[in-house]
């Protein structure tokens, strides 16, 4: 009978042991998804800094061109409005968060399509420095949303596979969404001079 119990007492020591070892494992790869999430929104943050002063060296030299400039202004201030925090990721905030920032990416587009009118814009070191800035951010979003789809793959796989997909369920892990290319972007934009 000793016997027995002793062998109960080792089963249920495993059991709890890998229970906790499996709470702590997801803990870290939730936290990873966190902090993925405040790199993205870190440097989401850093572009929508830089916009106000690239639209005010470009509305210096192209003064008549304010519908661009309120479209800018207008997309920046949506996207700064449109926030999620890592507990409300859900797939349709996070669809509506992209729209937001791709719409700021469009405004951007046209406000330094704006440089092909004016020649002495594009040689002005500031506007150079600028775009340079923008162009560096955008890559630097594109690098965080990479890392961020990384660690959200990561831990929903963590969460999903046998058996810590049952201390996933019991302790509250759900699955995170993941960034996803925008609707169009499968053809290659028409540049045309």
């Amino acid at each position: 009978m000793k016997k027995t119990w002793l062998i109960v007492i080792a089963v249920i020591a495993v059991i709890v042991i890998y229970g906790i070892t499996a709470y702590n494992s997801l803990v870290s790869q939730e936290e990873k998804v966190g902090n993925a999430w405040s790199n993205v929104e870190n440097q989401y943050q850093r572009r929508s800094d830089l916009i106000p002063n690239l639209v005010n060296t470009v509305k210096g030299y192209a003064a008549h061109e304010k519908e661009t400039f309120q479209a800018v202004v207008e997309a920046r201030s949506k996207a700064t409005q449109t926030t999620i925090s890592i507990d409300e990721l859900t797939p349709e905030k996070m669809a509506a968060y992209q729209r937001a920032q791709g719409e700021v990416g469009s405004a951007l587009n046209r406000l330094l399509a704006i440089s092909e009118n004016y020649p002495e814009l594009k040689a002005s070191e500031n506007f150079q420095t600028l775009q340079a800035q923008l162009e560096g951010t955008e890559n630097r979003i594109s690098v965080e949303r990479r890392n961020f789809n990384e660690a959200a793959r990561t831990y929903n796989t963590a969460i999903r596979r046998f058996p810590k997909n049952i201390f996933a369920g019991m302790f509250g892990f759900e699955k995170r969404p993941y960034f996803e290319a925008e609707e169009g972007a499968e053809k290659a934009p028409e540049v045309k001079f």
